[in-house]
């Protein structure tokens, strides 16, 4: 079985790992109330999805 002949070293394995970050959430105004929300998601400010009303939200 093949086996590393030497162990990585710290900043090999950083470099490798620069990309796991986390990356922030798109997010994208709402055509209806004009809130930030992010895309693909009922607007949690007013409950319209895609031009409709999906959720009644209390005033």
């Amino acid at each position: 079985m093949a086996v590393p002949k030497r162990k990585q070293s710290n900043s090999r394995t950083g470099k490798r790992r620069s990309h796991h970050y986390l990356k922030p959430r798109q997010l994208q105004l709402c055509p209806q109330c004009g809130q930030p929300k992010p895309s693909h998601v009922v607007c949690p400010n007013c409950g319209y999805y895609m031009g409709r009303q999906i959720v009644e939200v209390a005033e």
